[in-house]
């Protein structure tokens, strides 16, 4: 599957609470379904979509959403139980991800019903009740180059900057590109908190912090977003479809804008890091046939409170994302191999040399001196090349639900793997 974003041009007022209530519309969708499923033990995913239609009888402002975007808020629902009982059959010990009700939805999805683009393709016309009708897309790329019925999805989200449509194409990415010549170079990666990461040839990439230093900027944000909090303000329900949707707390329009300057900051800095990522591992792939590098433990490793802050601003997650993206889209091999005792075996000679994490030089008896990071880089390579047959397995490939089902995450999220430089 192939995601691509584009921004909305400046919508009308009308058109944003169209969109809103058509937001709201679905997440009472997913919450309803999912308390059907809670309150009766042993429903399937057919009972779950035999309410949906229950729902959109009973309920006119469900029925003015179209049927098919209703039938995506049932379908996370039901990926988050699905995902709840896979957990469990697993045995994964901690929790395991009882699925939540959605207290702040982001996006309506709909499939291909519902919507029409324009003759040129930089417009976009949504035709259910809900009246949100054509919006105008800042296009970035010819959209005329597909086909019709390449287009299996729309999806309009809302961010702190605007609203963006994603449009999910059925689409191999590697039949948009050709793959990159042979370099018969291959290159191991050791990420850190010191540098972004350290390869096997001795170089090492700084380390941007977008965090750390906007840190300041965003805490002063905060602050004045806190300044004009009201405490004390009574709750309200919301007006449109007789207040069955949420309940919001009255604030003065003050607070509301300096909330949304708050959130632009934190989302620049989500974009900053991101792109860094995706340009770094793209230099990566593009000059290497072999990229292998480590199979971290990211989300158990934020658990660190002195180390979570770092760990987050550094982007490892995102970054191994990209690697393995670029790696399947232009034909080269990625391994993730486990990360035990790269930083204390030495690659010289075999041997085990512990070491603090302080301790940022390698000084092995054999001799041989390094830095620590390159020494662990070195390493990851030697493993990468003993498990390259193993190797396949990628972030962005076909086991994710939403790119075998061209169903786009929940959350909000960017999923826009394509950009205009790549």
């Amino acid at each position: 599957m192939f995601v691509l974003e584009f921004k909305v041009r400046k919508p009308k007022p009308r058109q944003c609470l169209a969109i809103e209530e058509a937001i709201k519309t679905a997440q009472f969708v997913r919450n309803k379904c999912l308390r059907y499923w809670m309150d009766n033990r042993g429903v399937g995913k057919y009972d779950i979509y035999k309410y949906n239609t229950q729902l959109r009888k009973e309920y006119q402002f469900v029925r003015d959403l179209n049927s098919h975007a209703t039938q995506c808020a049932v379908e996370r629902t039901w990926s988050s139980i699905s995902r709840f009982f896979d957990n469990c059959k697993k045995n994964i010990p901690g929790k395991k991800a009882y699925p939540r009700f959605k207290k702040h939805f982001r996006s309506v999805e709909y499939k291909v019903s519902g919507w029409k683009l324009s003759e040129d393709r930089k417009q976009i016309t949504f035709t259910d009740k809900k009246g949100i009708g054509t919006l105008k897309l800042i296009v970035s790329r010819d959209l005329n180059y597909f086909q019709l019925e390449q287009f299996k999805r729309c999806r309009i989200i809302k961010r702190a900057d605007g609203y963006y449509v994603q449009f999910v194409l059925k689409l191999d990415p590697r039949d948009t590109v050709k793959p990159f010549p042979v370099t018969q170079k291959c290159l191991g990666i050791d990420v850190g908190l010191k540098e972004f990461y350290a390869d096997s040839n001795g170089y090492t990439e700084p380390i941007p912090q977008f965090y750390r230093k906007a840190e300041k900027q965003l805490n002063r944000a905060n602050r004045k977003k806190s300044k004009k909090y009201q405490k004390g303000k009574p709750q309200q329900r919301d007006s449109t479809s007789g207040g069955n949707l949420r309940v919001a707390r009255a604030q003065s329009q003050n607070y509301h804008k300096a909330r949304i300057r708050y959130a632009r900051k934190h989302l620049k800095v989500s974009r900053q890091r991101q792109e860094y990522c995706k340009r770094v591992a793209y230099c990566v792939i593009q000059s290497n046939d072999l990229v292998a590098y480590e199979d971290l433990n990211v989300k158990g490793m934020v658990r660190n409170r002195k180390l979570a802050k770092s760990i987050s601003d550094a982007g490892w997650s995102t970054f191994r994302q990209w690697l393995e993206y670029f790696g399947h889209k232009y034909g080269k091999a990625t391994v993730a191999v486990p990360p035990h005792h790269t930083s204390q075996i030495c690659s010289n000679c075999g041997a085990v040399v512990k070491k603090s994490l302080s301790t940022r030089t390698h000084i092995c008896g054999c001799g041989y001196i390094e830095d620590r990071d390159v020494n662990a880089a070195i390493n990851i390579l030697q493993k990468g090349l003993n498990t390259l047959g193993h190797s396949g397995i990628y972030a962005w490939g076909e086991t994710p639900s939403w790119a075998v089902g061209a169903i786009l995450l929940s959350n909000g999220d960017s999923l826009n793997q394509e950009s205009p430089h790549f």
